[in-house]
C-alpha cells in the first residue's frame, strides 16, 4: 500500500472554508477504485495544522488520484488559503497487508 502523509498549514482566517474544500475532496477520494483512507486531520493544538492521510493500492492509484476532476478543484480552490505550501511525504504501509 501507498501512503502519503500531506502537511498543510492554512491562513487562520481560511480555516471553515479549507475544512468545507477538504470535504469535498475527501468525499471523491474515498469513492477511488485504488483508495483505501483518505483522512483528514487537524492538530488540536494548532487549529491551522491539518494533516491528510492518503492510502491507495499502489503508487499508480496515488498519481491517477491526482488526475481526478475533485482534487484538481481541491487543489485550485485551496491554494490561497495556505498559509506555506504543503508537502507531502510518501511511506511504505508495512501493516496493515492488504
Amino acid at each position: 500500500m501507498h501512503v502519503t502523509l500531506v502537511k498543510v498549514s492554512v491562513k487562520s482566517d481560511r480555516v471553515d472554508e479549507f475544512i468545507a474544500a477538504t470535504q469535498a475532496n475527501h468525499e471523491g477520494s474515498v469513492r477511488e477504485p485504488g483508495n483505501r483512507r483518505f483522512d483528514i486531520l487537524q492538530d488540536t493544538n494548532d487549529p491551522t495544522a491539518f494533516i491528510l492521510y492518503e492510502a491507495y493500492i499502489s503508487a499508480e492509484d496515488a498519481a491517477a488520484h491526482k488526475e481526478t476532476a475533485h482534487y484538481l478543484t481541491w487543489r485550485d480552490t485551496v491554494a490561497d488559503m495556505m498559509a506555506e505550501p504543503r508537502k507531502g511525504d510518501p511511506y511504505a504501509c508495512l501493516f496493515p497487508r492488504y
